[in-house]
């Protein structure tokens, strides 16, 4: 009874650090999805940014229709340089309350089917039609212009806010102080440091456009810490019970191996049930994190993939096994006669 009570303990603890770690692991993908998945789907391989002497920042790029025509006069033929608008407005449809959006323009073959191809025309990201009650067909009005929903497409966010996809011309009219575009997306510029010379601005690879956003680093760099930081200390607390586990059984083991078991037969029998205990604790912590998440729906940031499930699981269990290890030094090291002595 006293054995099952310990393992009993051991197995509860691994599940609650696998249901806070793959719960924090899938909240914080979840967080990222809502913060930067409209600039995951950017075409090309750079971003430009205006020169502002700091570094590339979304909130204060501000480009010019002389720096777009200096880009596409010094990209060259093959080269691809598409104007991307982005600005916080306000959309609303008839009798539903005012929400607040991220408004994208493009040109039409930006950003594929998302991209509105009609001026007056927009196409809505699902949580922006949620949010509205809108649907293809309904009109939304967007400051003092009115706007024809044509499609509702894409689960894309920026900076925590749903997106709005409208024309390049519609974006500068509904946001006329941010210049004739935000960024830049292009593709194939040989020489993008002569280019930025003449026309003031600055790049950064696609990949890389993501710290651009204000609270990106911040916000995904505390949640990951504390993902790294849980899996340390779920690595030293199954150590610390299994290292107590082990000392309890002293008696026990010395007086197997005094009837002639090797060191190494009874370190895989305590790594095998220390893998079971393992995997059942994590697979239950699992199963309540996937349980939540399906319960909670859109009320939280979540993303269940992968990523946010199987890795840190299989992480988990690693790290369990590699503490579980650590813990059993004591079998190599310990004399039989010795512990049969003080066990009595």
């Amino acid at each position: 009874m006293a054995a099952r009570g310990r393992f009993l303990l051991i197995t509860l603890v691994v599940t609650m650090v696998a249901l806070l770690v793959s719960f924090l692991s899938g909240l914080t993908a979840g967080l990222a999805h809502q913060n930067v998945s409209a600039v995951e789907s950017f075409p090309g391989d750079t971003v430009v940014f205006s020169e502002t002497g700091a570094d590339p920042s979304f909130d204060s790029s501000t480009l010019s229709t002389e720096q777009i025509a200096a880009w596409r006069d010094g990209a060259g033929g093959s080269a691809t340089v598409d104007p991307i608008g982005i600005s916080h407005g306000k959309a609303e449809r008839a009798g539903s309350a005012p929400t607040q959006a991220a408004l994208f323009g493009s040109d039409a073959a930006t950003f594929g089917n998302r991209s509105a191809t009609e001026p007056g025309s927009v196409v809505l990201s699902t949580g922006a039609a949620k949010d509205l009650g809108a649907a293809a067909g309904d009109t939304v009005d967007i400051g003092a212009q009115h706007f024809r929903v044509t499609d509702v497409r894409g689960d894309d966010w920026y900076s925590h806010t749903p997106v709005i996809w409208m024309t390049l011309a519609d974006w500068q009219a509904a946001s006329p102080r941010a210049g004739a575009a935000t960024v830049l997306a292009v593709s194939g510029v040989a020489d993008q440091g002569a280019v930025n010379a003449s026309a003031n601005t600055q790049t950064t690879p696609t990949s890389d456009a993501l710290s651009a956003i204000g609270s990106y680093e911040a916000e995904n760099g505390s949640l990951t810490l504390m993902t790294v930081l849980l899996f340390a200390i779920s690595a030293l607390v199954i150590g610390a019970f299994f290292t107590v586990w082990t000392i309890q059984r002293m008696p026990d083991i010395a007086t197997l191996k005094a009837l002639g078991a090797t060191s190494g037969s009874l370190v895989r029998d305590a790594l095998a049930q220390a893998a079971i205990v393992l995997a059942a604790g994590v697979a239950v912590g699992l199963g309540i994190t996937v349980a939540a998440a399906a319960l909670l729906g859109d009320a939280l940031p979540f993303v269940l993939g992968l990523s946010t499930t199987v890795v840190p699981a299989l992480a988990l269990i690693v790290l369990g096994l590699l503490g579980a290890a650590f813990a059993l030094r004591f079998l190599f090291t310990t004399d039989p006669l010795t512990a049969l002595g003080a066990g009595r």
